[in-house]
């Protein structure tokens, strides 16, 4: 599917349609049922809506290709046609689906050879994957580990219904087919109020970052790797958040003091919503440490300075635009951590860390500020839309509770 609704603005539909089966599937012969085109153009209509937010009409694209290819081509129905049985299958197949269906690497949709862009014959609609540690330990990833987790589940039933009831509302559908599967429970497993956050423990995170500015000591380009951890932990800051994108570029500028003397951070975050954070003195520390030492720069940033905030490795008059060196310049302290911790005897935590993402940080940050700073000041920092979902990092009641069954006894002897 397009990323852009103008990229195949020009192109035939059954085209692109056959060659996803030809090359996708590896079928000879590609039969183009008489209603895809009208179902793909539904679709892209409904996804250009979402193309200012890249994280959001990523997620809808994923879903809706599975959605769309598994009704074309496994239940040879129309999006139209589908009825609430239907759709209770589509569950049911993405749970478990084909195994030519499912791939073990992520790789591009479309390939561009001579300047045409081309199916990726290695593509496929979902991605088998094993943990860090179990990758790092020998275990071979096969198309037995793919498992459609929960939380997927719960964001395709999202967007699903809201696609139907954009068709609902273009007045092209009848029904929504998602709104009469009353018993999502079949499907969807209840979860307990409070559910474990991932994070780094305490001991975790201040090796991470020792060990970070260790080696900025001898390297001055590791300062940037330190304040990179920085933003990550200490403003809650998403990956993507880091990075320029279309409609967002962070550049020192974003850093900005009011007329208290008070210093913000202005970003452009999850669903293109802008919001403000509010930057602790140890930030603004690590601010100014970054500036004179890496960037030479003076220590306070000016109005609207347009300086990346994170500059690429090699090209300092270039803003980084993709994820992926940031992530591998976080997990390569990670591991390094979790060596250090192993070395030094602490085999359980260097065990945990290993499972550990950059996303982790984020969380850190925030399950640290939640236990001293009030919910809604940390709900807002974190651009959380409710104070429910803040809530999730209270762990007192947990450690309460814990605290009370510490001390149970297996026998009655002792009472």
């Amino acid at each position: 599917m397009a990323q852009h609704k103008k990229v195949y603005a020009d192109e035939n539909p059954l085209h692109i349609i056959s060659q996803w089966l030809h090359h996708c599937f590896s079928l000879t012969k590609v039969t183009v049922p008489l209603f895809a085109p009208k179902d793909y153009q539904m679709a892209l209509n409904f996804l250009h809506s979402y193309r200012g937010s890249a994280d959001t009409f990523t997620a809808y694209r994923r879903d809706l290709e599975r959605f769309l290819q598994w009704s074309w081509f496994v239940r040879n129905q129309s999006l139209l046609e589908h009825k609430r049985e239907d759709i209770e299958s589509f569950i049911e197949f993405c749970l478990k689906p084909s195994k030519r269906w499912i791939g073990l690497k992520t790789v591009a949709r479309f390939r561009t050879i001579h300047g045409e862009k081309r199916p990726n014959p290695e593509w496929r609609p979902f991605e088998a994957h094993i943990n860090k540690k179990n990758h790092k330990d020998g275990l071979k990833l096969n198309k037995d580990s793919y498992q459609f987790s929960q939380q997927s589940l719960k964001v395709m039933f999202g967007i699903l219904s809201s696609f139907y009831n954009y068709l609902l509302q273009e007045e092209v559908a009848q029904v929504n087919p998602i709104a009469l599967i009353r018993q999502k429970s079949k499907f969807i497993q209840k979860q307990a109020k409070i559910q474990p956050i991932r994070r780094l423990s305490n001991q975790q995170w201040e090796t991470v970052v020792n060990l970070a500015k260790e080696k900025a000591l001898q390297d001055i380009t590791h300062e940037r790797t330190v304040f990179i951890l920085s933003c990550l932990y200490g403003m809650y800051l998403r990956i993507s958040e880091l990075t320029a994108r279309p409609r967002w570029t962070p550049t020192m500028g974003d850093f900005y003091k009011d007329s208290e003397g008070n210093w913000w951070f202005k970003t452009v975050g999850k669903g293109n919503k802008a919001r403000q954070i509010a930057v602790s003195n140890a930030m603004l520390d690590a601010l100014k440490h970054y500036r004179v030492i890496y960037l030479k720069l003076p220590p306070f940033p000016s109005l609207d300075e347009k300086i990346s905030l994170i500059p690429h490795a090699k090209n300092p008059n270039t803003p980084m635009t993709s994820e992926r060196p940031i992530r591998r310049l976080v997990q390569v302290c990670f591991d390094q951590a979790a060596d250090y911790l192993e070395t030094n005897g602490n085999q359980e935590e260097a065990n945990n860390l290993r499972m550990a993402t950059v996303h982790w940080l984020r969380h850190t940050g925030i399950s640290e500020d939640v236990k001293h700073r009030p919910r809604e000041h940390v709900r807002d920092d974190a651009g959380h839309s409710s104070s429910a979902i803040t809530d999730k990092y209270i762990d007192i009641e947990l450690r309460e509770r814990h605290k009370t069954a510490r001390n149970k006894m297996l026998t009655t002897e002792n009472i």
